[in-house]
């Protein structure tokens, strides 16, 4: 449905499924719980950042920069004599990170495909992400296009989950709603997922085709509060909002959508804690070096 009225025409055409997902149902549900999600994931912004060393007056580039969480936390550390430009698909997430940065920010947005988009040559000493780079049906064409922004050996850092299996705050409620509503379509391997790249020999793969140099993978093991301190009910809204468990409600009929958020609601309760609903999830910090 989102495919029939969004432009996907700024972006190359074997993305046009995600660009219309971003600018659709997917784009307006993150924006929705902006505040609840970018709480949840605040861990893994934490150590993104940590490991991504930015420094004062460097120029970043932010891939998939969505609501602009990130952007604004590069934005602080560069400070008034470096940049941070925003890159995302999503017309409406750019619009919440414009809407969210201070005035004063260093920071700029474009809407673009990271996979086509004309990068201005050698524009920046780091490029980052949180969460934002396994959506491209082509990930090698996407790093080299995406290196063209880069300095002689400037840096890339990101995030992204590990497989699904070994993220629980995903996997329990997309389980849960199973037992109501049909399986999702399986995917071709490696296709743009939330977990393409769970796999690190896939990923390091990606890296190195895509000519970058000194990949490492580190794995991060945490607990996230899907909730984001709003208890059980903000949970379960959470995971029906982003994620697997998100794609499989959508569309339903009031029946099996009803039954499917109980189910997800049992299946959440166990983690409850207080008002935190604290959920094991694993992600993995990926560093380079372009030559």
């Amino acid at each position: 449905m989102d495919a029939a009225v969004v432009d996907t025409s700024f972006g190359h055409f074997e993305n046009a499924e995600q660009i219309a997902f971003w600018n659709g149902t997917g784009g307006a549900r993150w924006v929705a719980r902006r505040a609840e999600i970018d709480a949840m994931l605040a861990p893994v912004q934490e150590a993104l950042l940590e490991r991504a060393a930015i420094q004062p007056s460097e120029r970043v580039l932010d891939i998939g920069c969505g609501c602009g969480a990130t952007l604004i936390a590069a934005a602080e550390k560069v400070g008034s004599g470096g940049s941070v430009l925003g890159l995302d698909v999503s017309a409406s997430m750019l619009t919440s990170a414009h809407e969210l940065a201070p005035a004063e920010a260093p920071v700029s947005f474009v809407q673009g495909d990271a996979m086509v988009h004309h990068f201005k040559a050698a524009s920046a000493d780091l490029v980052i992400s949180r969460l934002g780079v396994m959506y491209f049906a082509d990930p090698v064409r996407a790093v080299l296009n995406i290196r063209n922004a880069l300095r002689s050996e400037g840096r890339v850092a990101f995030a992204c989950w590990g497989e699904l299996r070994d993220n629980p705050w995903a996997l329990e409620p997309l389980q849960a709603a199973y037992d109501h509503v049909p399986k999702l379509p399986g995917l071709r391997p490696h296709a743009p997922d939330d977990f393409a790249f769970g796999p690190p020999d896939w990923v390091e793969k990606v890296m190195t085709d895509a000519g970058l140099r000194r990949v490492r993978l580190e794995r991060c093991d945490v607990t996230l509060d899907l909730g984001a301190g709003g208890g059980l009910d903000a949970a379960v809204q959470t995971a029906l909002a982003i994620g697997p468990a998100s794609r499989a409600v959508a569309g339903q009929p009031a029946e099996p959508l009803q039954a499917a958020t109980a189910a997800v609601r049992k299946a959440l309760a166990r983690h409850a804690k207080g008002q935190g609903v604290m959920v094991p999830a694993s992600f993995w910090i990926v560093t380079a070096v372009d030559p």
